[in-house]
């Protein structure tokens, strides 16, 4: 399907970690306008883990949005994470996965199994990544910094699977 063809979504995206590392939330908005039907449709995601960080929280906001979408779309993703927007706009994270998660010859690079899932994503769809200043009066964003907040919040939340202390 060609560019012009696929479905136009904004996605807004944020975590939360009370503690780095702690418990830790993460949100995303999905907002879609079908013009063709003049509606628009918007979801709310959020979800949390018990101990992990909030890099990783920014970056799964970003994937439980792309996740979420069930053909390939368009999306411009809204972040106020420069590590989440840097890493892929910037081709670090790619970079990263071609030397086999080693940021240089002495470091590895962090959150390996979460860049993994948004760079297969990012292949599926059309991403555009823009950053957005957190707290500064951007509705959707202040949106997504609360339903992480409140995430990270819940009691009971499940182990983070990919945290790895000691590589933090």
């Amino acid at each position: 399907m060609s560019a012009d063809q696929l479905h136009q979504v904004t996605l807004y995206t944020d975590g939360a970690c009370h503690g780095n590392p702690g418990p830790g939330g993460y949100a995303a908005v999905l907002i879609y306008e079908d013009g063709a039907r003049g509606s628009r449709h918007r979801k709310e995601l959020q979800g949390g883990f018990a101990l992990t960080t909030n890099n990783r929280m920014e970056i799964m906001a970003a994937i439980a949005g792309l996740e979420a979408l069930k053909e390939a779309c368009h999306i411009t993703l809204y972040s106020d994470s420069r590590y989440l927007v840097d890493a892929v706009s910037k081709g670090w994270a790619a970079r990263w996965r071609k030397n086999g998660w080693w940021r240089n010859k002495t470091e590895r690079a962090v959150n390996p199994d979460l860049w993994e899932r948004l760079i297969r994503l990012c292949e599926r769809h059309q991403v555009e990544l823009r950053w957005v200043r957190g707290h500064a009066g951007n509705s959707e964003n202040e949106r997504c910094d609360q339903l992480a907040e409140q995430a990270a919040n819940q009691r009971g939340l499940p182990h983070d699977p990919g945290y790895r202390p000691d590589r933090a």
